[in-house]
């Protein structure tokens, strides 16, 4: 039996001063992976490159989909999590290489202001973006996310709150 591949990626819980946390709206809504509309919103993530440490490269995905510089680190999750994407999504997204990703998760406390985020500076892949309660990011996401988005608030839950 063959064993599932996942592509190995970081996420950004990215939380301001007030203990908000930052959503980005997928900007392309005619990707596959948008299977329930309604739920484009994410936090930032993104893949590894070959060789790069997991923080560097949470550091460069959050400055490519948000030009933030300006963090500190809060925590980084204590395990990897993974998702499985829908099948029929599996099969189109990566040109089918992968079941889904494996993701190391960092909470980093936004340090700049509203004004230092440009979701339009670099390849775009948000079309809108706001502060949320971490409450509230279980409703707002694709529902194959769900589970990980649980394990990392369970993670960073405590730890996030406004200084």
């Amino acid at each position: 039996m063959k064993h599932p591949v996942y592509r190995p990626c970081v996420g950004v819980m990215l939380v301001n001063r007030e203990g908000l946390v930052f959503i980005g709206r997928r900007k392309n809504k005619r990707l596959v992976e948008h299977v329930a509309p309604g739920h484009e919103w994410q936090m930032p993530q993104g893949g590894i490159d070959d060789g790069e440490d997991p923080y560097e490269a949470c550091l460069r995905e959050l400055y490519e989909e948000t030009n933030v510089r300006s963090v500190s680190l809060i925590a980084e999750a204590p395990d990897w999590y993974h998702y499985d994407l829908p099948k029929d999504v599996a099969k189109k997204s990566w040109k089918g290489r992968f079941a889904g990703q494996r993701q190391k998760w960092f909470a980093l406390r936004f340090l700049g202001t509203d004004g230092d985020i440009d979701i339009n500076k670099h390849e775009p892949e948000f079309s809108a973006w706001k502060w949320v309660a971490m409450e509230e990011l279980l409703g707002l996401i694709v529902p194959f996310k769900r589970e990980i988005y649980a394990k990392v608030i369970a993670a960073f839950g405590d730890l996030v709150k406004s200084p």
